[in-house]
């Protein structure tokens, strides 16, 4: 595993190492098999280190969550901390006699602030630190400064002398996804680990982090979600189509984004109006997952156009949340739809600033921004920074409209 590190330096690991410095609790929470355990280890590699998937550990941990923690030294890494929740308080104990910064590494595969009573019992003691599957710049070993680009006003027209992807290599960047694992694997055994990964993580973890008992409508569910991929959530047909009621499909949703499976994108909206749609959409965080699932391959480029799009959008959603990472903490993201049919696939805020980013998959973006960049730059006046139409072509060209650019897709990794 540390060569996984090696090969892709983690441009989380700067967050990392801050955040231990000043802070007694991190967790670094995030997807199974995203690189946790290895960057927590290669970061600081003569941390002890403690692993709740080792059955002593985990039974210790769980028959007397304050002996284990007594028992512990004083700075500590403890893996998949959401196998034994009963620990916490126990931290939170040690810690109040203890503040010293960096005493407790946990890492977690399961959302530790969306588990009951975490937030309150760590409150000011803990910073979550979330590491996504490998984005496209730290594939490239590039450092992923797009997204800080776009808040600093610093993408400018220019014509490149690189090529442009060819769509081919882009719809394989899209069924590759961001695991590690799958990553060394030919195509066919890349999709079979993410079913394998899948299985392991609705038979495990779904049912230790939440209150379902029935995992297997979970794993229909993320199904039929993956082949939904990029569009507004509809409860109401989702349980139809599962025969399950509507709140339970909205109870297994959550738990889905609980350990980091699927992402509810909400909507945007200035003020709150009747002509808005405010459904959020649902994405899955990880484009090589949601292909295998959705039972796309790169082959369906040109013959499955609109699923490949929806997939391209959740593709390009994921390469902005996961810069935000080490870009701004205070970076938002949203969608905004009207009534009237006007969208912006993702909307990004800081504070009342706000940026519009369309997804395009052709190599030939237009002259116009289009009537949602419009729309939403109306809606926002003074506070609408930039609009950009994220196409695969090869140039930064200027549009119709000011403060609206064409940006290739090349420029999310490669910038």
């Amino acid at each position: 595993m540390t060569q996984d590190l090696a090969l892709y330096p983690r441009s989380m690991a700067s967050v990392l190492r801050e955040a231990l410095s000043d802070t007694p609790v991190v967790c670094l929470a995030g997807p199974r098999q995203s690189g946790k355990t290895t960057l927590a280890r290669v970061l600081i590699p003569e941390r002890s280190f403690v692993s709740l998937d080792h059955p002593p550990y985990l039974e210790a941990a769980s028959a007397d969550p304050a002996g284990f923690v007594d028992s512990l030294p004083r700075e500590v890494t403890i893996d998949e901390i959401q196998r034994a929740p009963g620990l916490l308080p126990a931290i939170k104990l040690s810690v109040d006699m203890d503040r010293r910064p960096g005493r407790f590494l946990l890492t977690g595969s399961a959302d530790l602030l969306l588990l009951p009573s975490v937030t309150e019992s760590l409150a000011g003691r803990m910073e979550v630190v979330r590491l996504m599957p490998l984005s496209e710049s730290e594939k490239e070993r590039r450092p992923g400064r797009f997204l800080g680009g776009l808040l600093k006003g610093q993408l400018l027209p220019s014509l490149r002398t690189r090529a442009a992807p060819a769509a081919p290599e882009l719809a394989v960047r899209l069924v590759a996804g961001g695991y590690p694992e799958p990553l060394t694997r030919t195509p066919t055994r890349a999709r079979q680990w993410h079913r394998q990964y899948v299985r392991s993580i609705v038979d495990r973890d779904v049912l230790e982090v939440s209150k379902v008992r029935v995992a297997d409508q979970v794993g229909h569910l993320l199904e039929l979600l993956a082949v939904r991929n990029g569009e507004l959530f509809n409860a109401s047909g989702l349980a139809r189509d599962l025969g399950l009621n509507r709140d339970t499909v909205a109870e297994y949703v959550s738990v889905l984004e609980r350990v980091f499976l699927v992402r509810r994108l909400r909507a945007w909206h200035r003020n709150l109006g009747k002509r808005l749609v405010k459904a959020p959409k649902i994405h899955l965080i990880d484009s090589g997952l949601a292909a295998t699932l959705a039972q796309l391959s790169a082959s369906d480029w040109l013959t499955k156009r609109q699923r490949m799009g929806h997939l391209l959008e959740s593709f390009v959603v994921e390469q902005f949340v996961a810069q935000a990472g080490w870009t701004h903490p205070d970076v938002r993201f949203r969608h905004y739809r009207d009534r009237d049919g006007h969208e912006v696939d993702l909307v990004v805020t800081l504070g009342s600033r706000t940026w519009g980013v369309e997804v395009k998959a052709t190599s030939t973006p237009g002259r116009s921004a289009g009537p949602g960049l419009r729309r939403l730059a109306a809606l926002c006046g003074d506070d609408f920074e930039a609009g950009i139409v994220v196409y695969n072509g090869n140039d930064i060209l200027p549009l119709a409209e000011e403060r609206m650019l064409a940006v290739p897709f090349s420029e999310l990794w490669a910038r």
